[in-house]
C-alpha cells in the first residue's frame, strides 16, 4: 500500500534576510488598512514551514510567507 502524497514543488528562495525592509503584496492582509503600504522589517532569517518559506516581520505574530513580501 502506497501512502505517499504528491510533493508540492518548493518555491525559489526569496533572498530575504534579517534587517531587510519589505511590504506585503497579493495577499488578503495587504488590503487591510493597517498593513496597506506599511514597510516592515524582517526580524529573522527565513525558514521552511510545511513546504513554504516564511520569515518573521515586525508587528506580525508568527512566520509570514515570503512569497507575499516584496523587498523595498
Amino acid at each position: 500500500m502506497n501512502l505517499s502524497y504528491p510533493r508540492r514543488a518548493k518555491s525559489k528562495p526569496s533572498g530575504l534576510h534579517e534587517g531587510d525592509k519589505v511590504v506585503m503584496h497579493t495577499c488578503s492582509e495587504a488590503s487591510l488598512e493597517k498593513y496597506k503600504d506599511k514597510v516592515f522589517i524582517c526580524t529573522s532569517e527565513p525558514w521552511d514551514l510545511c513546504g513554504s518559506e516564511v520569515i518573521m516581520i515586525d508587528g506580525v505574530r508568527g512566520g509570514f510567507a515570503t512569497e507575499y513580501l516584496r523587498k523595498v
